[in-house]
């Protein structure tokens, strides 16, 4: 780990001070601990206190803060001005680092492993493929069906594995949500640096929470520059797959741009067709009534004008929190239909750029975006998971599942008070249960003003009905509305919908799952040999670091599985019912444990039958521990 000299990162002094002050100090502490080698910066009074980890300074008091910044701010302008090449890390000196940041040397071990690929440290690939099919000498196709981010990364690290790879992408262009989701405010809610593959990373983002348009030419970026693109057929969407027994080959079913169809075999395929993105429409009577436009947030009609009109807007999720205090200053009205208020995470400068000492320290201490990365990690590693969890001995006193969830529940109550002094939409806003048994979003403020604003009504009274002029509540009160909005979610429980997948003996995955989707480690399926899934059943994160995480492990997972298959000289590998069944119990019983598996809320979390399928219920290193070694014992190799 180390780098070049510094040659034309040349600051003035105050500019530097300026930079350093801008930063957060654990990673500041981290990087120029880096590059300059001197690890007696990393003073145990400096040590970020790991009870604390979302205060200011995650516990720092603003005078020792001063202090850290002072010495790091000193240090890099003497190691600039040496003109000496950035120090070289050895493995024991990381090691010191890592356990400044984890707190103890005892954690640091059991983390060192994952920190590390998590790091990439510049020049490095950590999560490379162990293996090559030149090695095995033999040829080996694989589908990976859809180009957003998890199809991206698939494509990549198979490409690096020497397996030919054909990507199947309906759209005309890579991303998948992020260039389908181009509504007012679309932007990521966890920081861009973790919301970014190991394997690319980069210092150029405008924001911390990086909106749509910069993410999506993040990731065309990364496809052109890795190659990836060159494999990619666009405007076409697999309809169907088919595994062929008799050949131990899958065959795909290809709609192309124009409508016609082909057909192409593959020794595998890989489902990386996301879950956020086939719009959810409630189930209102009269949908189809209203008299005049009307669209999905997730389908957002630019040519809809909403200025000077009455809107209606039906959803108060996600996409809703956000472009609804975009479109609200200029309608004449808007009613904001809201059947379960949200819980909010205030987040400061959510929706703001990066503040432009941040860019000048990047400038002079490019290895800082990777130690923010893994800081971003370590907030997020655990993150508040533990106030999501059950405590079977609290007795609660409020909407909580415990100490800790009373905790935060109160902190996010007091947040709500001071930024909405009116007592009516203060009752409105409350939610009712508890936090993180659903998605809680992140707000930097203007939820709340916005739903004041005098132009803005929210309406909490239950939709009866739409009609031809707006919307009727159950009190018999008409709102009146010239275009209609749903920001209601999306349909995440069907996978691999709207494609039907056929395994062995032609059984329908889902008519398998009958509506209860499960897969071993949300990958694999018994009967469907040669088949992977990313993002699957059980694997979207809540509250404890980033999807791109997950998937980079489902990816690495699913090569190595391959390999190792190819090594061991047979053609086709399909999970044991008996391994898939257990790991499903197992996914069940911690669920239960959550407050999102005894929570009485409706939530995209939840299935049709009432059973979580979407979240993992345990920590990050765990699923990275499963899924780092794939095991041929738990397949049936044929």
């Amino acid at each position: 780990m180390g780098g070049s000299g510094h040659g034309g990162r040349a600051m003035d002094e105050d500019r530097i001070e300026a930079a350093c002050a801008a930063a957060d100090v654990h990673p500041l502490l981290c990087a120029v601990a880096q590059v300059t080698g001197d690890l007696s910066l990393l003073r145990d009074e400096f040590g970020p206190d790991q009870l604390q980890l979302f205060a200011p300074g995650a516990g720092l008091g603003p005078e020792r803060q001063a202090e850290a910044r002072r010495l790091a701010a000193g240090a890099l302008r003497a190691h600039l001005a040496s003109g000496a090449a950035d120090h070289t890390l050895d493995a024991e000196q990381l090691r010191h680092i890592y356990g400044f940041l984890t707190g103890s040397a005892r954690r640091a071990e059991r983390w060192e492993e994952f920190l590390t690929e998590e790091l990439a440290p510049a020049g490095t690939d950590p999560r490379h493929p162990s293996w090559h099919t030149a090695e095995v000498g033999r040829r080996f196709r694989c589908a990976v069906v859809g180009a957003g981010a998890s199809g991206l990364a698939a494509a990549h690290r198979l490409r690096q594995a020497g397996v030919e790879v054909s990507v199947f992408e309906k759209n005309a262009d890579v991303g998948g949500t992020w260039l389908e989701n181009v509504y007012p405010g679309c932007r990521v809610d966890v920081p861009n640096q973790l919301y970014s593959f190991s394997f690319a990373q980069t210092n150029d983002w405008v924001s911390r929470y990086s909106a749509q348009p910069d993410l999506l030419a993040y990731l065309q970026r990364v496809a052109k520059e890795l190659g990836v693109s060159e494999c990619i057929r666009f405007s076409s969407e697999v309809t169907e797959a088919r595994f062929d027994e008799a050949r131990a080959e899958w065959t795909l079913t290809v709609r192309r741009g124009d409508g016609s169809e082909q057909a192409d075999a593959f020794d595998a395929v890989v489902c990386a067709v996301g879950q956020l993105n086939r719009p959810s429409f409630p189930d209102i009577a009269g949908r189809n009534e209203f008299g005049g436009p009307w669209f999905h947030s997730a389908a957002w009609d630019d040519s809809v004008a909403l200025a000077g009109r009455r809107v209606a807007v039906i959803g108060t999720g996600a996409s809703a929190a956000q472009f609804v205090p975009q479109i609200a200053p200029d309608v004449a009205h808007l009613d904001v239909f809201q059947r379960t208020p949200p819980w909010m995470l205030p987040t400061e400068n959510y929706a703001g750029p990066l503040p432009p000492a941040l860019g000048d320290l990047l400038a002079v201490l490019p290895a800082h975006g990777r130690w923010e990365r893994l800081w971003q990690f370590w907030l997020l590693h655990e993150g508040m998971l533990s106030a999501a969890r059950v405590d079977p001995e609290w007795d609660p006193q409020t909407e909580a599942v415990s100490a800790a969830n009373d905790a935060v529940r109160s902190m996010l109550v007091d947040v709500l008070r001071a930024q909405v002094p009116d007592d009516e939409l203060f009752a409105q806003m409350v939610p009712h249960f508890p936090p993180f048994a659903k998605r809680a979003l992140r707000d930097d403020g203007r939820w709340a003003t916005t739903l004041a604003g005098p132009n803005v009504d929210l309406v909490t009274m239950p939709i009866e009905r739409i009609t031809a002029d707006g919307v009727r509540t159950a009190d018999g009160a008409e709102h009146p509305a010239d275009v209609l909005i749903y920001g209601t979610g999306f349909r995440a429980s069907g996978f691999v919908a709207p494609m039907r997948v056929h395994g062995a003996g032609g059984v329908e995955l889902n008519e398998e799952w009958g509506g209860d989707a499960r897969a071993y480690l949300g990958i694999t399926v018994p009967g469907f040999p040669n088949f992977f899934m990313l993002y699957g059943p059980n694997t979207n994160l809540v509250i404890n670091g980033s999807i791109l995480v997950m998937v980079e492990c489902q990816v690495r997972y699913t090569v190595e599985a391959i390999g190792r298959l190819l090594r061991s000289g047979h053609r086709t590998m399909s999970c044991r019912r008996d391994v898939h069944e257990r790991y499903g119990a197992e996914i069940d019983e911690g669920n239960a444990q959550m407050v999102w598996g005894v929570a009485d809320v409706p939530s995209w979390y939840r299935n049709d039958r009432g059973k979580v399928t979407q979240n993992w219920p345990f920590d990050l290193h765990a699923y990275w521990e499963r899924t780092r070694q794939p095991d041929l014992s738990d397949f049936e190799l044929a």
